[in-house]
């Protein structure tokens, strides 16, 4: 009624296929798939995709926003719905209900873990094959609250399943305990970890912080070879440094104090204001020392000597990517709470750690190093013609939007050092070096591209982009040029 979309009729599609199955010729996504260099295609095997791909066409047709709001004014009863990420939950759709997160009592779900040690394997199969079969002894992971509430704690399965931890659900689904896998099961040393959770994962998963540290400390008080438990091998050595119990020193979980946010990073690089890479570390290891323990419900403890110590065991940092709606370069929350360089400083040997990030956007899990992921995100986002064009055809933001992603690239480069100098120096060719894309910038939005020439001199000037003296020369007569007309000189 009142003009809405509330289904999609194949009708003509039946109709199509009656006719043209009487003349002998194909369905046009047969046909398609043909030409494509697929002959040997079977319709009966496609139905039932192409079934499920028609459903959710018709989920997302039903728009039913104004409807939902006038159902409400009306006083009327409105269903309620899950809300998420449509590609990986399609029981999001359609919009319009009475949308809810769920319930975090729930998560992990069986679905989640089932997820997570995929990924966990891939991971530790690719950092076993990098290193000679040795898997590293301590792994730094980030944990983000509205990425779990997508993915339904996967993140969080990742840790248990690294520690060799398994959760556990009671009758009604919720997950309030964790068993210890016997090292038999498991088939390889327990793996130690730092979880760093944002500000948000600590207001909404107060519990399941609880399971991680239960978990963990359930590793570190087993009584197992330390050659096959990392866990228990670090406490023990942090336990004698620090002159604390094995269970206070396998304290694994950290995040701000209450009522913080984020390690600030992102603000710093967003703004210039930071002498150098020191203040950024040091910023980071003071906001996020705060450490969450179990025997001690309800408190956030500054542990910033037990944070330190924890993190200077680590071979690896880790993120997850599991929204196709955000990227590394799209906001600055993920190199913010980036610890690649600050386990570096803290490293006795100064070794960096690797970073590898999963993409988990898909059924087919990929792990990739950080520097792979820059890389992609960098030829499908800063340097894709379709992005940038698209950006400029919206006007002043989308010049905006171009400058943010270049300087998101930066904070890489400050936080991991993981940015190839050829993306800096693609960029400086795209939008600097081209006379008329120049130009374009410079009058749809003359601030952003101030910030953009003044992103290229800081990169060049901190030691992230090696370029040319002729380059920096242009770089800089333009930055003097455009202050000029911004000021009306």
């Amino acid at each position: 009624s009142n003009g809405r979309v509330k289904e999609v009729k194949n009708f003509f599609d039946e109709v199509g296929g009656m006719f043209g199955g009487m003349f002998g010729m194909k369905k046009p996504w047969t046909q398609a798939i043909i030409d494509a260099g697929f002959p040997e295609v079977s319709e009966e095997r496609l139905e039932p995709v192409l079934a499920y791909l028609e459903f959710c066409l018709k989920q997302i047709v039903k728009d039913n926003e104004l409807g939902g709001i006038m159902e409400l004014l009306n006083g009327q009863f409105l269903m309620p719905a899950p809300g998420g990420d449509p590609i990986r939950n399609p029981d999001v759709l359609p919009t319009g209900r009475n949308m809810h997160a769920l319930d975090p009592s729930s998560i992990p779900t069986q679905a989640a873990v089932e997820v997570a040690e995929d990924v966990v394997r891939k991971l530790l199969e690719k950092l076993s094959d990098d290193n000679d079969g040795a898997y590293p002894e301590s792994i730094a992971f980030t944990l983000w609250g509205t990425d779990n509430i997508k993915t339904y704690g996967e993140s969080l399965a990742q840790v248990l399943a690294l520690v060799g931890v398994r959760p556990v659900a009671d009758s009604l689904g919720r997950v309030n305990k964790v068993e210890l896998i016997p090292l038999e099961q498991l088939g390889r040393p327990r793996i130690d970890v730092v979880v760093s959770c944002s500000g948000v994962f600590r207001d909404l998963f107060i519990n399941q912080m609880n399971l991680m540290d239960r978990g963990v400390k359930l590793a570190a008080e087993a009584d197992e070879p330390l050659e096959q438990n990392f866990v228990r091998k670090h406490a023990i050595e942090q336990a004698e440094e620090l002159n604390v119990s094995i269970r206070e020193a396998a304290c694994r979980v950290f995040s701000n104090s209450a009522g913080s946010y984020s390690a600030n990073v992102g603000l710093a690089i967003e703004n210039g204001g930071w002498e150098d890479e020191t203040q950024l570390q040091d910023q980071f290891l003071t906001r996020k020392g705060f450490a969450f323990n179990a025997d001690k419900p309800g408190m956030m403890e500054q542990q910033a000597d037990l944070f330190k110590s924890a993190l200077k065991t680590v071979d690896v940092t880790f993120q997850n990517l599991d929204s196709s709606e955000i990227s590394i370069t799209d906001v600055s929350h993920y190199y913010d709470s980036d610890p690649t360089k600050v386990v570096q400083g803290l490293r006795d040997d100064k070794r960096k750690p690797m970073s590898l990030m999963a993409d988990t956007t898909t059924a087919n899990a990929q792990v990739r190093t950080l520097s792979e992921t820059v890389r992609l995100d960098a030829r499908t986002k800063l340097l894709n013609p379709k992005f940038y064009e698209g950006m400029l055809s919206t006007g002043y933001e989308g010049v905006r939007e171009i400058q943010k992603r270049l300087r998101n690239t930066m904070g890489w480069s400050a936080t991991a050092g993981e940015v190839d100098n050829f993306v800096f120096e693609d960029a400086n060719d795209v939008f600097i070096n081209d006379a008329e894309m120049q130009q374009r910038l410079l009058d749809t939005n003359p601030n952003a591209f101030r910030d953009m020439v003044t992103t290229f001199l800081e990169a060049n000037g901190r030691g992230y982009w090696e370029t040319s003296e002729e380059n920096i020369e242009r770089l800089q007569e333009l930055y003097a040029e455009v202050e000029d007309r911004i000021e009306g000189v």
